[in-house]
């Protein structure tokens, strides 16, 4: 197939979420144990001069503010098979309708409930780890993973990286939140510090690797 039939199919089409979902829903085991991620993605758009949606952000991958279309996504991973299948998705462009990428992150877990996804834990970098959207979770009725910024502020007004945290966690206080479990990494690259935070049912959890 040529490059000019598939650009002539993808103008010809107005994929939207709702299709995505259509496209997988068949897919999804249910009934299956799994999680849900959540992360964004930058489309870098550095030669255009003027598209919709184009702004300029920062780019994990070329560590620098770039001028791109942001796309916020979310996958189910099912924890039996290891696979990973993209569910939902929004363009985030407050321009047009207003809303965060925190907005559309909320939104989409909103949904994927009422769809029937029933996951283990939500899984999301340090972006979405803001009280709003810990406490949706929550509202949910499900547990979550996250990353912690160092400087975060923990227990009686303390920075998280001024804790001496052990290597089967520790407990703290999460202002504004409440009880949480915090894990410390040490990356193999210029030794880089990152926090685990993990949102337990009761007093038991599970640790794993995605």
């Amino acid at each position: 197939m040529s490059h000019d039939t598939i650009s002539r199919w993808l103008k010809s089409r107005c994929f939207r979420p709702k299709d995505l979902w259509r496209l997988v829903e068949t897919s999804i085991d249910k009934k299956s144990p799994c999680v849900l991620i959540a992360d964004d993605t930058l489309i870098a758009k550095t030669r255009s001069k003027k598209i919709e949606m184009v702004h300029y952000q920062y780019s994990g991958n070329e560590h620098d503010v770039i001028a791109g279309i942001s796309l916020v996504n979310l996958l189910w991973h099912n924890l039996t098979t290891v696979e990973s299948i993209l569910i939902d998705y929004r363009i985030y462009d407050k321009d047009s309708d207003g809303k965060t990428k925190n907005t559309h992150f909320s939104e989409m877990l909103a949904l994927a409930k009422k769809r029937g996804i029933k996951p283990e834990a939500v899984a999301m970098d340090a972006w979405y780890s803001s009280l709003d959207n810990l406490k949706s979770i929550r509202s949910h009725g499900w547990v979550w993973v996250t990353t912690l910024r160092k400087n975060r502020i923990v227990n009686r007004n303390i920075q998280l990286n001024k804790l001496d945290i052990s290597e089967e966690g520790t407990l703290i206080h999460l202002r504004g939140y409440g009880w949480v479990t915090v894990f410390k990494f040490i990356g193999s690259v210029q030794k880089s510090v990152s926090y685990l935070k993990l949102k337990k049912r009761g007093m038991t959890y599970e640790k794993s690797i995605i």
